[in-house]
């Protein structure tokens, strides 16, 4: 059995159906992500699982023992949240020595235990610190290392990064990572950040309006997105109809069944591609942005508007007005749900 599994569960505030029949399992030691637009049931699956809602139908086990009715505090459960949720009048050693102080450790394991949790997270020299004299990245650090030192069997991360500036942001998701790969500890991690979660897991869990709708790697998810929904949510793809495609270049041929498609922004070029199996039409710059090492290109083929990411450092943008050449290898045309 995974160490983790959810079976058939749903869930329901009054008439709203919050969670709808869901089933995953996670295996021990992956570091697993909830991802989703806000109001998708994202962090109330992750509630579910720590015991801090109840819900009406389905299983939750853990390790191999069903913990559904398990009370929270029993559960041997992690979890940090947004908000660091530190106490103002405890310093940092203080903070995180808490939860060993209710379980009842003697001082000498808790300084142990602090000790080295302080040195997981690289704050040492901040044990005697307040939170109000940390920065919100070492306050975030403060929280995991309170959460870590009383060594649960699963972390759970409730959007913990979001209220963090971007370049601290983007050092944490590599340091919860490395931590996690350190400690060999199962994580379930949630967010609505596409890119985060293609930094921080080995698989995702894409969520809408409270199903699962495509578990996957990171890398797949993002080459071969099973549907509209996940295609347009997890990275910047072109969304076509057959009969558009068929307009661009009267050589496609569509699959049998599939009348929709999705086509990565990088994967459209200004150059011929080798091969036979290539699209190939005219488009017309509109405009464009510049992402630093990336130019956001917008043509318009006939009726149709593409999204081209190109390299900043392989195009002149002054070359490119009035019609361009576009190629498309069509092995990276994905048919898609609707």
């Amino acid at each position: 059995m995974s160490y983790i599994a959810i079976d058939n569960l749903s869930l329901s505030f009054g008439d709203n159906k919050v969670l709808k029949d869901i089933s995953l399992t996670i295996e021990k030691g992956e570091l697993v992500t909830l991802l989703g637009p806000s109001g998708c049931g994202k962090s109330t699956l992750l509630r579910v699982f720590a015991g801090l809602e109840v819900f009406q139908e389905g299983q939750v086990f853990l390790d191999g023992e069903e913990i559904s009715n398990v009370p929270s505090k029993n559960r041997n459960v992690g979890m940090v949240f947004q908000s660091y949720a530190l106490f103002p009048n405890m310093t940092v050693y203080e903070n995180i020595a808490f939860g060993l102080t209710i379980k009842k450790f003697s001082k000498s394991e808790i300084k142990q235990k602090v000790i080295a949790a302080l040195q997981l997270v690289n704050l040492e020299d901040k044990a005697d610190f307040y939170p109000d004299q940390l920065s919100g990245g070492q306050q975030q650090r403060v929280s995991l290392a309170r959460s870590l030192v009383t060594e649960p069997k699963v972390l759970l991360l409730d959007e913990p990064l979001s209220a963090l500036d971007a370049k601290i942001r983007k050092q944490l998701q590599i340091d919860i990572r490395d931590l996690q790969k350190k400690l060999g500890i199962t994580m379930i991690f949630v967010t609505h950040d596409q890119e985060e979660a293609m930094i921080l897991s080995d698989r995702v869990f894409v969520m809408s309006e409270g199903n699962i709708v495509q578990q996957a790697s990171p890398a797949e998810l993002y080459a071969q997105p099973k549907n509209n929904f996940v295609a347009s949510f997890i990275g910047n793809y072109n969304i076509i109809l057959a009969d558009e495609l068929k307009q661009l270049d009267r050589t496609f041929s569509p699959k049998s069944g599939s009348n929709k498609y999705a086509i990565r922004s990088e994967t459209i070029h200004l150059e011929p591609i080798k091969g036979e199996n290539v699209l190939h039409f005219q488009g017309i710059l509109k405009e464009y942005t510049v992402l630093g090492s990336t130019i956001r290109c917008y043509f318009n083929a006939g009726a149709i508007n593409l999204t081209v990411d190109l390299l900043n450092s392989e195009i002149n943008i002054g070359e490119l007005e009035g019609t361009s050449e576009l190629y498309i290898n069509k092995e990276n045309i994905i048919a898609i749900d609707e």
